[in-house]
């Protein structure tokens, strides 16, 4: 006989959780009378499901994602596809952008595909979401960029540990001549070269300010987003910055970075940028001039001022 692991019995009373409060209609309180458990736990098992991708919710409804939004930014910026989520003014824009590109790639992934993704807060909190269905659909992923422990952090919230492909290197290294070494190695080279392959690639775009990820992160300092900016910079994908019309503004610091650069994202195929929130408005906008970008994922002011930034 099988012995039932804590982590089953969790998920076991999570999805009878789930079934009671969205199949049969049930309150909170009374779900939680039937399984002898605390309202509040009822309700941090919902959260707990929803943010791992156990519990999915399917709208079915025409006007999921703001339909008129997403076939303007098609026809505006040649998008293949895009994803429109409504405007939310109490939830933190970030993690429900990155939900929805969660969500999409749920859509979109079948078994045994791949994925490669980039990194920062919203690009987490999509692998946060993906890990279950990952499991289930034996779906690999690779990363685009070095930074492991970055790559870490998402996977072990998500219990993702199957068909991970990291590179094994610092996203920013010591001096230019370690990268060019490092990327050089047939390993890493090979993991590179099977980011590119992947049938969809995930990345955020990074803004220039203090709370920017590569900010927090300390790859650049505070002290350094001015002088970034009078250079012409208007936002960072994978730790590259680029200029108002997306070309890659060939900073110092690009010379240290272990990962994909911009002119090999935007030869490749399905590559998904999901960011949205006032301050990403002019990067989202450069990034879409540079045709670096074949999917967006955004909220609803954001599309909106895109197109009016477009027409202007």
């Amino acid at each position: 006989m099988v012995e039932q692991t804590r982590s089953d019995f969790d998920e076991a009373l999570m999805a009878r959780v789930a079934w009671l409060y969205y199949n049969d209609g049930l309150t909170q309180n009374e779900v939680g009378e039937i399984l002898n458990i605390s309202r509040i736990k009822v309700s941090r098992l919902l959260d707990q499901g929803r943010s791992s991708g156990l519990i999915q919710v399917r709208i079915n409804s025409r006007q999921q994602g703001c339909l008129e939004l997403e076939t303007r930014m098609k026809r505006d910026f040649g998008l293949t596809d895009c994803r429109v989520i409504p405007e939310s003014p109490v939830e933190d824009v970030n993690l429900r952008v990155g939900q929805a590109a969660a969500q999409y790639l749920m859509q979109k992934l079948n078994f045994g595909e791949t994925i490669s993704v980039g990194w920062g807060e919203t690009v987490t909190h999509s692998i946060r979401m993906l890990g279950h269905t990952a499991q289930e659909r034996s779906i690999g992923l690779y990363s685009l960029t070095g930074g492991v422990q970055t790559y870490v952090e998402g996977m072990r919230e998500a219990n993702w540990h199957r068909n991970v492909n990291i590179i094994p290197a610092p996203l920013v290294v010591s001096t230019p001549e370690l990268a060019r070494a490092l990327m050089q190695e047939p390993a890493i080279a090979a993991l590179m070269a099977r980011a590119l392959e992947a049938d969809y690639k995930l990345v955020g775009i990074g803004g220039l300010g203090e709370s920017a990820t590569v900010v927090t992160q300390g790859y650049i300092s505070a002290g350094e987003i001015d002088p970034l900016r009078r250079g012409g910079a208007r936002g960072d994908i994978l730790c590259r910055f680029y200029d108002r019309r997306g070309q890659d503004i060939g900073v110092p610091l690009h010379e240290r970075v272990v990962g994909v650069d911009l002119d090999q994202l935007r030869r490749s195929e399905r590559v998904i940028g999901a960011a949205g929130g006032p301050a990403k408005t002019g990067p989202i906008l450069s990034a879409l001039r540079g045709e670096i970008l074949d999917i967006l994922i955004t909220d609803e002011p954001t599309a909106l001022a895109l197109l009016d930034a477009a027409e202007a």
